[in-house]
């Protein structure tokens, strides 16, 4: 998968593990990388699991085309689809066996 962020601050937090240490201590360093190596060696977002350790869900609301996966609870990593048209089904959700290029948006916990 094609993985862009954001803005240039959170590429440069993502790609440095002393950044990521400092900002989300440790453990959720750890747990970030292992998140986001899994991301990029997967062709597509269907690939990605809906079960735990990942749990890939789509949001709701105002955030209903952006996805999220588990962190270190309740902490969620944020990403939406950078693609340009948004691939559909003819039902019109979103096609995920299409999707391979996404953006990092942010580590939150929104509950």
């Amino acid at each position: 998968m094609n993985i862009s962020f954001r803005n240039r601050k959170l590429e440069k937090l993502f790609n440095s593990e002393n950044n990521l240490q400092k900002e989300f201590g440790m453990r959720m360093a750890k747990v970030i990388k292992k998140q986001m190596s899994i991301l990029r060696i997967a062709n597509h977002l269907e690939q990605i699991p809906t079960k735990p350790p990942l749990r890939r869900h789509q949001l709701q609301g105002k955030r209903k085309e952006y996805f999220a996966i588990d962190l270190v609870h309740p902490h969620r990593l944020i990403f939406r689809i950078n693609q340009n048209p948004l691939p559909r089904k003819s039902d019109k959700g979103i096609d995920l066996k299409q999707i391979d290029m996404i953006e990092i948006v942010e580590v939150v916990d929104y509950h």
